[in-house]
């Protein structure tokens, strides 16, 4: 049988209502799925009743409750970098101390628990800033191409995406109709199961343009569980 439509229902208990998205698949149980940009997304078999979904969503309610919060906590947090030495950054999903100090020669490393840039020019925070956004891009572009290559092997296309690194406001990851997977660099500062959940995402597209209920199914079966990578990695944006 082929999945349904996705639809848009609505569920109140008490003084609360949510809308979610219902999609009905070949699969036993039921799950529920708050998306980092509070859509509410219901998985259900293809012969789920109302009543059962309707169960399903009262037993799930202080689950609901919890994890709407915590998204909305979450998404307040805004962090600022100041590049000074001291302060605490990310590469690949783990925190680091910044060292900044004067040396003969520019070379920026990860030495156990620390990212030190050693420079013989200003330490203002402009010329640092622009300094460790480059080692940052320069890791990027080699991390991300390992990446693809591996991750693309779960896939039996016959021609291999282009791939472009790009700031994005919006989006961690994008695919073009003309066979260009774009990854914002600042995917690197997550870790790499959220690397490889964006590719496997835009490698999707590669066949469903839309996320539409033939996408979201290619999605589970290449990535399993990848709800959860997706809120991890838009909790960790949202810190960055």
């Amino acid at each position: 049988m082929k999945p349904s439509a996705n639809t848009s229902q609505r569920f109140s208990y008490g003084s609360y209502t949510y809308e979610y998205e219902l999609m009905r698949q070949s699969r036993k149980t039921l799950s529920l799925t708050v998306m980092p940009d509070m859509r509410l997304l219901v998985k259900v078999p293809q012969n789920a009743d109302e009543r059962r979904i309707e169960l399903f969503l009262q037993k799930k309610w202080l689950w609901l409750g919890k994890q709407m919060a915590y998204f909305k906590r979450y998404k307040q947090k805004k962090y600022i970098q100041e590049y000074v030495s001291g302060e605490s950054v990310r590469y690949l999903g783990k925190q680091y101390q910044l060292i900044v100090k004067r040396a003969p020669l520019l070379r920026v490393s990860l030495k156990r628990n620390t990212l030190q840039v050693e420079t013989i020019l200003s330490l203002d925070k402009s010329h640092l800033k622009r300094i460790i956004e480059n080692w940052y891009l320069r890791e990027a572009k080699q991390i991300f191409r390992q990446r693809l290559d591996e991750v693309y092997k779960r896939f039996q296309y016959k021609i291999m995406p282009l791939l472009e690194i790009r700031y994005m406001k919006m989006r961690w990851g994008s695919y073009s109709r003309g066979g260009k997977i774009i990854l914002n660099p600042k995917l690197i500062h997550t870790s790499m199961d959220c690397i490889d959940y964006v590719i496997t995402h835009e490698l999707c597209h590669v066949r469903y343009k839309n996320h539409d209920k033939y996408f979201f199914n290619f999605l589970d079966k290449n990535y399993p569980k990848w709800e959860k990578v997706k809120e991890k990695l838009e909790v960790m944006g949202s810190k960055k």
